[in-house]
């Protein structure tokens, strides 16, 4: 039950330097060669400008500055046919000891982005995460579903709950046209070295004995990046106006067997790690139905093969110490100082 395709021939992608959004920008300049990209970032730490620099310039435009601009949003997005924000604080063990700038960037951001967009008519796509539902016990056969309750636990997740139901308001009120999706836990290139995968992968390569949270059962959805990218193109372009799409690639991995498969891929032992303290509030088990996504855009997951894709981030992580190297320590310092 697919409505007829929108075809933008421009578009703002908000945190485009970040992980995922520099992913999906490689995506749409790969796949779709008639669409320019403006990328609105303001290269916090987790925003690295080389993230897009291969990239062709007549294609992709890089514009620093702050998505809570409302002046400099406004201007950018008068210009767009669409919006696709992925522009967010995002990392949990941060929000605890911080809250504040999650709200400011999730919540404020969010708001000044969808104004925009109401005023000038444009487009909006709104990338959320699985974990404003909260977590399910390990021993539950449930996924999480376009109708599950909202039930956050972080002050990350609960900004981002927030800033979903900003654009569930401004959809109803103001006619906003616009969609959601909530996606799993991305893996792949481009993925800064505090994130659980990429931090193992660059202890391995510097000689340093990985560490897992409490007992490692905590099982996480994973997604290839490219994966996501093609889905949210295809909400984009042909999801229904208001609606929510989870998306997910029935990647469950609880954190020691990916932590195992990457310490074989190095040719290590299985146990060659050390244990930490968990953090608080550490939610136990994630898992997407993307059954509605599937069944009304016919999207398919293409890299479902986790150990090849963790071989080849794997290889990415070797072949680009120059790129990872500058932000290893300033992180691991702060693990430490959070004593993990």
């Amino acid at each position: 039950m697919t409505t007829e395709t929108f075809e933008p021939k421009s578009i703002v992608v908000t945190g485009g330097c970040g992980f995922i959004g520099s992913n999906f920008v490689h995506h749409v300049v790969r796949e779709r060669p008639g669409v320019h990209v403006t990328v609105l970032d303001k290269l916090t730490y987790a925003g690295n400008p080389e993230n897009i620099a291969c990239l062709p310039a007549d294609r992709v435009e890089l514009v620093v500055g702050d998505i809570c601009d409302a002046e400099l949003v406004d201007r950018l997005v008068s210009e767009a046919d669409a919006v696709v924000h992925y522009a967010a604080e995002s990392h949990n063990d941060n929000s605890i000891a911080d809250p504040s700038p999650f709200l400011k960037t999730n919540v404020r951001g969010t708001y000044t982005l969808i104004e925009a967009c109401r005023k000038h008519d444009v487009r909006y796509h709104h990338v959320s995460t699985d974990e404003v539902y909260g977590d399910l016990a390990l021993d539950d056969p449930a996924r999480f579903t376009e109708e599950t309750p909202y039930r956050p636990s972080s002050p990350y997740s609960s900004t981002k709950a927030a800033s979903d139901m900003l654009v569930r308001a401004w959809v109803r009120t103001f006619g906003l046209r616009a969609t959601i999706s909530n996606c799993s836990n991305n893996y792949g290139p481009y993925q800064h070295v505090e994130k659980f995968i990429p931090r193992q992968i660059t202890n391995l390569i510097d000689g340093v004995r990985p560490k897992l949270y409490g007992d490692g059962k905590n099982v996480r959805d994973w997604i290839h990046t490219e994966d996501h990218s093609s889905a949210v193109w295809a909400i984009l372009t042909r999801g229904r106006i208001g609606e929510t799409y989870l998306i997910g690639a029935d990647g469950e991995r609880d954190n020691i067997t990916v932590l195992r498969e990457i310490l074989k891929a190095f040719g290590r032992d299985a146990d060659d790690f050390d244990w930490v303290r968990d953090r608080p509030g550490h939610d136990r088990r994630y898992a997407i139905d993307s059954t509605k996504l599937r069944r009304e855009l016919g999207w398919e997951p293409q890299r479902i093969d986790f150990a090849a894709g963790l071989a080849e981030t794997i290889a990415w992580y070797r072949a680009n110490e120059s790129w990872w190297r500058p932000a290893k320590e300033a992180t691991e310092a702060r693990y430490r100082a959070q004593g993990q």
